[in-house]
């Protein structure tokens, strides 16, 4: 019997196992050898808590729904200047350049297409060096207009962009093409960008969208975009729209129905969503009161139960979140409750389990000495 005892008090240390049991996470965590492991209870108070910092940041609220910008000439772009006069015009109308006939009362006169120069200047005969960059079609015709007359019978101007250079947007990442897109006064959109890139190469569950525009860099799972117009926002020029395939993953262990690595949507599960993935519970060998998530938590995300707190060195805070799945409430809680990526989930074997492993080996080693003892009438 002392013997019995002995083994049974040690069995935990040398029995075979996928894992700790739940004694030996609580134990694990009031070590002093492993101090600055944090042991937190999961309850509906931490879940809020933790969901509120992961809450999605929207290109609508950050970067704004947005309308198309103003359409401004930019250095490198190539316009056309076309003047009409009305007559008898006597400016144009023996120029070496070639006319048109416009309406009957009136002359055009097509000037060849030009290139906005490094200073951001164009040159209209007779009205030297006009300003373009950074200015509006409708600025620049005015600003002709006004140097032609009295030289001009009435004159009256039109600037068109004929290619845009300066007003584009760059698409790079995971899309079939990566592409400069120019923009148009009508207002592309971020799923335009995207669509004339090609599309995205990886399932759309699986990608998440950034953008980046001046010093603000956002991001949000395309699956989000798509599902939310509000969400497709306006682009502007010089935004960069990156296609990101970050698959992310959590280990799932011990007594469940599958160990392994699974990956997860960009958009995240839940903790009750991540255990149905790996096949739930296992009735036979699982204790329910022994859900444990191992995370490494920002510094500042609870109020830790073990203070001061202790950090990695990239400033991390080592947490094991602890589940227990008798209590009902804790479903509630399992449905809000995120997972991360990298997070490893844990399910600790039942007390019986352990018991039934011992009382299997001391068979495994007393069977064959029973058998050989003579039978004694």
């Amino acid at each position: 019997m002392i013997t019995l005892s002995l083994l049974l008090s040690g069995c935990a240390g040398w029995l075979p196992s996928s894992g700790p049991s739940v004694s030996e996470v609580r134990d694990a965590a009031e070590s002093p050898r492993l101090s600055g492991i944090q042991l937190v209870d999961l309850n509906d108070s931490v879940a809020r808590r933790l969901l509120a910092q992961r809450k999605q940041e929207l290109f609508s609220e950050k970067l704004g729904v947005g309308k198309p910008a103003a359409w401004i000439i930019g250095t490198g772009d190539v316009v056309e200047v076309s003047i009409w006069e009305a007559p008898p015009g006597t400016l144009f109308s023996s120029s070496a350049l070639e006319t048109k006939s416009g309406p009957a009362s009136s002359r055009v006169t097509p000037f060849p297409e030009q290139m906005v120069d490094s200073d951001g200047l164009i040159t209209i005969p007779f009205a030297g060096k006009i300003r373009a960059g950074g200015r509006t079609p409708q600025q620049v015709e005015a600003e002709v207009a006004e140097r032609l007359r009295g030289l001009a019978n009435q004159p009256q101007v039109l600037v068109r962009v004929l290619r845009n250079t300066h007003a584009t947007v760059t698409v790079v990442g995971e899309v079939a093409t990566s592409a400069r897109m120019p923009l148009t006064p009508g207002g592309e959109r971020l799923l335009d960008a995207l669509a004339a890139s090609g599309g995205v190469r990886q399932p759309v569950n699986k990608m998440t969208i950034q953008v980046t525009r001046g010093d603000s860099v956002q991001s949000m799972p395309l699956e989000m975009v798509i599902r939310d117009p509000r969400q497709n926002i306006t682009l502007q020029p010089g935004d960069v729209v990156t296609a990101l395939h970050q698959p992310s993953s959590f280990t799932l262990l011990g007594a469940t129905g599958k160990n392994e690595e699974i990956n997860f949507e960009a958009q995240g599960i839940s903790l009750a969503q991540a255990l149905a993935r790996g096949g739930g519970l296992q009735d036979t060998r699982a204790n329910a009161q022994g859900v444990f998530v191992f995370r490494l938590e920002s510094a500042d995300a609870l109020d830790w139960p073990s203070k001061p707190a202790q950090t990695t060195p990239d400033g991390k805070v080592p947490v094991i979140y602890r589940a227990d799945l008798k209590d009902p409430a804790t479903f509630f809680v399992a449905q809000s409750f995120p997972v991360n990526n990298k997070d490893v989930l844990y399910v600790a074997n039942a007390p019986s389990v352990e018991l039934q492993k011992f009382l299997n080996i001391i068979m495994t080693l007393a069977y064959p000495v029973i058998n050989v003892i003579p039978l004694t009438r």
